[in-house]
């Protein structure tokens, strides 16, 4: 039996907002496995297990840059809100969009390593970033990067400064940059059905089956019950099977034939998601509940 941890039970809690509680239940009869327990609350407690799953706890800002048929889309990460608002941060973010769609470098080394000067900063990015880490007094990075470049046409779009979507298309630019507001707000993760991550249909497949057996439905019904959940998924998940934010009558697929437009790829990144939430909070509140059960004792 694998050790439950109060950091185990944090992450989990941060993911799925269920009771401290249920998460360790979930953790100790998953044998520590964070993705199966995560599935079992899911069963047991529907939606709400999945409503803070998108919340994040590192700050930052995306940007982007197209110049041409080269582009970049890039998260930049700090330590708090306030500095997203600083100058010369959000100076270094789009600085660092511009160069890296312009030299397409292999890596963030090789980004860091491009010539560029800022508030007294350089001569490379990367000396900049260092520069400024002393100069604000707050660490800064440069996460991640999705870079384009060839014969395809590309635009943008940022939702404020934490989501920003980029977009390969050919046709009509406003009817592309219309998909690029529509995956920020819908968050698809493939194009199509058949593109979907195997581990993701995997994991929704499991919980669909979980709650097919609790139903005690006989078992053609709950064979079809669990394919209708993967299915339904399958289209929640699809670009082109969503609908179309600005118009929920068609399909993103039946607008853009309207326009006789295609959609090649899209990246979509949003601040922070993925990295782990910091833990201080959820052991103080520990901690106030021993205290509590003592005083009541």
């Amino acid at each position: 039996m694998a050790a439950i941890t109060a950091s185990m039970v944090a992450e989990l809690r941060a993911k799925t907002d269920a009771p401290m509680m249920e998460c360790k239940k979930a953790l100790t009869e998953a044998d520590g496995d964070m993705v199966k327990a995560e599935e079992l609350l899911r069963v047991k407690l529907g939606s709400k297990a999945s409503k803070a799953s998108s919340r994040v706890t590192a700050e930052g800002v995306v940007c982007s840059f197209i110049d041409g048929h080269s582009g970049a889309l890039i998260e930049v990460n700090c330590e708090t809100d306030f500095v997203t608002k600083n100058d010369s941060f959000l100076g270094l973010a789009q600085a660092a969009a511009k160069l890296a769609a312009q030299h397409q470098p292999a890596d963030i080394e090789a980004l860091g390593a491009l010539k560029y000067e800022q508030d007294g900063f350089g001569p490379t990015l990367e000396d900049v970033r260092k520069g400024l880490i002393g100069k604000i007094g707050e660490n800064m990075s440069f996460r991640r990067f999705k870079l384009f470049h060839g014969d395809t046409a590309l635009t943008s779009y940022l939702h404020g400064t934490r989501i920003g979507v980029l977009v390969e298309y050919a046709g009509d630019e406003s009817a592309a940059r219309d998909v690029a507001m529509h995956v920020a707000a819908m968050k698809p993760v493939s194009l199509t059905s058949a593109d979907v991550p195997a581990e993701l249909i995997e994991r929704e497949r499991s919980v669909a089956t979980a709650k097919a057996a609790e139903s005690g439905k006989p078992a053609d019904i709950a064979a079809k019950m669990i394919e209708g959940s993967v299915q339904k998924y399958l289209k929640e998940v699809s670009l082109f099977d969503q609908a179309f934010v600005k118009n929920d009558k068609q399909t993103v697929a039946q607008m853009l034939q309207s326009v006789k437009t295609t959609i090649k790829s899209f990246t979509l990144y949003v601040v922070g998601e993925g990295i782990e939430r910091k833990v201080d909070d959820f052991a103080a509140e520990v901690a106030a509940q021993v205290a509590a059960a003592k005083q009541s004792a």
